[in-house]
C-alpha cells in the first residue's frame, strides 16, 4: 500500500504476452508543501516588494504565485476572459498538487490595469481607489469561497512603497 499518494494502475496488453503497467504520479511529492497561493499584479515596480512582503511573513519558498495584470481585477474581468480561466485553473492545480489552505489576494495602488480595464485613474482619489479595490477583492473572495469553502482568503492592498493593508 502506498502512503501519501494516489495510485492508479493501468494494464494494457502489448502483444506477445507482454503487458504495460503504468502508475499515476503522486498528487503531492515529498517536500512540495506550500502554505498558500498568492495572486498579485504584474507591475514591475512591486515584484521585489511583493517578495519581501511574503518573506517577511515567513512564507519564502512556501507559496505558489499567480501573476495577472490587476491581480483580483484580472481574475474577474470580462474584458480578458482567458485571465479568469487562467486564475481558476492555476488555483485548482495548486489545491491538487500542494493542498494549499489559503489564497492571498494582493492588489496594489496606482494600478494601470484598473485604468485600462475600468477606464479611470483611481490613483487620483485614495478613498475611491481603496473602495474600488476592496470591491474587486471582496467579489473574488466570495467567488473563491463559493467554490472552495474550506480555503481561507486574505484581501490586501499594497502601496507603491511596499506597505500592505488589509481591505474588504
Amino acid at each position: 500500500m502506498m502512503t501519501g499518494r494516489r495510485a492508479f494502475l493501468r494494464v494494457g496488453v502489448l502483444g506477445g504476452g507482454a503487458s504495460l503497467l503504468t502508475m499515476a504520479l503522486p498528487v503531492r511529492r515529498a517536500g512540495a508543501a506550500t502554505d498558500a497561493l498568492l495572486l498579485s499584479c504584474m507591475d514591475y515596480r512591486l515584484i521585489d516588494k511583493t517578495e519581501r512582503y511574503m518573506s517577511g511573513r515567513g512564507l519564502r519558498n512556501k507559496y505558489d504565485h499567480i501573476i495577472l495584470a490587476g491581480a483580483s481585477l484580472g481574475a474577474l474581468t470580462d474584458k480578458y476572459p482567458a485571465w479568469n480561466q487562467t486564475f481558476w485553473e492555476h488555483l485548482e492545480v495548486a489545491i491538487q498538487l500542494h493542498q494549499i489552505q489559503k489564497v492571498i489576494l494582493l492588489d496594489h495602488r496606482d494600478c494601470g490595469a484598473y485604468q485600462v480595464v475600468l477606464g479611470e485613474d483611481f490613483a487620483k482619489d485614495r478613498a475611491k481607489e481603496t473602495t474600488v479595490h476592496a470591491a474587486q477583492l471582496d467579489e473574488l473572495r466570495k467567488r473563491i469561497g463559493a467554490q472552495y469553502p474550506t480555503l481561507e482568503v486574505e484581501t490586501l492592498l499594497m502601496s507603491l512603497d511596499g506597505k500592505v493593508e488589509k481591505v474588504g
